[in-house]
């Protein structure tokens, strides 16, 4: 089984930047979409941003041209850049991946408090 681990979160002011990255370990034999979504409190969990094995990205209208996804597909990472922040961007952030064991398995990380205040 693969296991996604976060790292990044934290308090910033707004107007600052955070990076989020994610790392995918275990059983894997391919990693297809990976990417972040969000939940603030009281509200549902929504995408933030993928990006597929060919880099073909997708963002959330709140975050475009404020936040970047990349990845490193030989160290199974995603990485968020996040400039400008909100106090609206605050949330628990979790890390997405569609992970290929034996089948193919939608896989989450334990998710990362990012907090926009000042």
């Amino acid at each position: 089984q693969a296991q996604l681990v976060e790292s990044g979160g934290g308090l910033v002011q707004p107007g600052g930047s955070l990076r989020l990255s994610c790392t995918a370990s275990g059983n894997i034999r391919d990693i297809y979409t990976m990417g972040w979504y969000r939940q603030a409190q009281g509200k549902q969990r929504e995408l933030v941003a993928t990006i597929t094995t060919s880099g073909s990205i997708n963002y959330v209208d709140s975050v475009k041209g404020r936040f970047t996804i990349s990845r490193d597909n030989a160290k199974k990472t995603v990485v968020l850049q996040m400039n400008g922040l909100k106090p609206e961007d605050t949330a628990v952030y979790y890390c997405y991946a569609q992970v290929l064991s034996g089948f193919i398995i939608d896989t989450w990380g334990q998710g990362i408090q990012v907090t926009v205040s000042s």
